[in-house]
């Protein structure tokens, strides 16, 4: 059992000959002999809800459509190549997914935007077509074709098996029915070409309360769940020696894919492949340049939680897209974080995270002694306007955050003239600058941070009614 390389996906057994991943992991199976999968989906639901069901927003939307697509993707090629895939059909998880398409009435600040929504579930995951429909049952029995392969697994874990969904495509083979109705509830797909098998299980629970157990904060397994493991294991592998066996595909020697040998149909087929094939790679060279671009269009998020040049590049770009000239400051022995100017006024900044405390005075030491270093220089002819840019409690959410200048900080900020920013509140509003261009919002931006002394309190972003109100795709309906 031991020289079987077994990979558990989204699921956990408590075993050390076995490794696991999560479902959002990236890894491939090709170097797994056996694989056991759960598609379950819920780490991406968050609570947004539309016409009853969960939805998500773009980023999420693009996670998990990718998720899915990675991993109906490696388990056709594993089957392809040999290896034995065993998805466990967890719970029909229907959910709506943004399509990235806009649709847009109105115009100036009464504009609204309407998401696109489609349909997705977690068996998009799955490369069969199932049409499965949610249905829950414990009454079962093996399918003829395949009763004598499967026997050995099912006398282990039938009575721990339940159905949660039915597979109505009518090209669905069967391996496990409904005891009434025969409805296919499990399916058995062998490769055409290796001795590969995807195999389609009812669900089982593999985190009943017996299998864990707490002591001093910290959870283990217990000595039932190492048992059950142990019988999983040698079930799969006994499972994964007999389907290799009722069919044993021979490699193709070298000399029969001689030109003597081949069809004519082979050469044209080939050359459809070649085609289909740099179509992939040119699909796959646009799909690394988007997400090239959606990385880029997403670095502004910098400022919710990053600290360093990370943090202080996007308050660079933050900088800019309010209206000032904006750029780090390197000349012998003076280096300032940014200096920006515009119309208004000259400013000169400098940026702080903190992981879990507020931003203190030392930065504001730092602050002061670069005003004067800029002072001296002849070019220039008064003081530039000091700014703190503080991204305090960086690691927390948000809505959980403590005050992110400390009094200290507060009181110093009032003697020097020092405008102190909260880099979050920087984020809202190039947010909104970002969706709709608006010279007269940024202006009044700008003299914000040149007039405050102190914690500086941006204008409220002007709301458009119906902002991002979610519809279902016509595709969808």
């Amino acid at each position: 059992m031991s020289k079987k390389r077994i990979l558990t996906v989204g699921l956990e057994l408590a075993s050390s000959v076995v490794e696991n991943t999560s479902f959002q992991s990236k890894v491939s199976l090709l170097d797994w002999d056996i694989v056991l999968l759960k598609p379950d989906i819920s780490d991406f639901i968050s609570g947004d809800t539309f016409q009853g069901k969960p939805s998500l927003y773009e980023s999420a939307s693009f996670q998990l459509k990718e998720c899915c697509e990675h991993w109906r993707r490696e388990i056709k090629q594993a089957v392809e190549t040999g290896k034995t895939v065993i998805v466990y059909l967890s719970k029909l998880e229907t959910v709506y997914v943004d399509t990235g398409q806009r649709q847009y009435s109105g115009t100036g600040r009464n504009q609204k935007t309407t998401r696109i929504m489609e349909d997705f579930d977690n068996y998009k995951s799955i490369p069969a077509t199932l049409a499965p429909v949610i249905a829950t049952g414990n009454a079962m029995k093996l399918a003829e074709r395949t009763a004598e392969v499967m026997a050995p697994y099912w006398t282990e874990f039938e009575s721990q098996s339940q159905y949660r969904v039915q597979l109505t495509d009518p090209k669905v083979q069967a391996c496990i029915m409904t005891r009434s109705g025969d409805r296919p509830v499990g399916a058995l797909y062998r490769s055409n070409s290796s001795a590969g098998t995807l195999l389609l299980l009812p669900d089982i629970d593999f985190y009943p309360d017996t299998f864990t157990k707490e002591h001093e904060g910290e959870v283990t397994w217990t000595a039932e769940a190492s048992k059950f493991a142990g019988r999983m294991l040698a079930a799969v592998v006994a499972l994964d020696k007999a389907l290799r066996s009722s069919i044993e595909v021979t490699p193709e020697p070298l000399w029969a894919a001689e030109p003597e040998f081949s069809f004519g149909t082979e050469n044209a087929l080939r050359v459809k492949l070649l085609d289909a094939e740099h179509e992939v790679e040119r699909a796959q060279r646009h799909k690394e340049n988007l997400e090239d671009e959606l990385r880029s269009a997403g670095s502004l998020r910098a400022l919710l939680y990053e600290k360093g040049k990370p943090l202080e590049n996007a308050i660079i770009e933050a900088l800019r897209m309010l209206g000032f000239t904006a750029n780090p400051f390197r000349e012998t022995d003076s280096e300032f974080d940014v200096v920006f100017e515009s119309q208004e006024g000259r400013l000169i900044g400098e940026a702080e995270g903190k992981d879990s405390k507020a931003i203190n005075i030392d930065k504001l030491r730092q602050l002061s002694m670069n005003i004067h270093e800029d002072l001296q220089r002849d070019s220039v002819t008064k003081p530039a306007k000091p700014v703190l840019f503080g991204n305090a409690f960086r690691l927390v959410n948000l809505c959980d955050r403590a005050d992110p200048f400390t009094e200290k900080c507060l009181s110093a900020a009032e003697t020097s003239s020092t405008a102190l920013v909260f880099t979050p509140d920087l984020f809202e509003l190039v947010q909104y600058l970002v969706a709709k261009a608006d010279s007269e919002y940024a202006k009044a931006c700008r003299e914000a941070l040149l007039t405050t002394t102190g914690r500086v309190s941006f204008p409220p972003t002007p709301r458009v009614e119906g902002l991002f109100e979610p519809v279902q795709s016509e595709t969808a309906k």
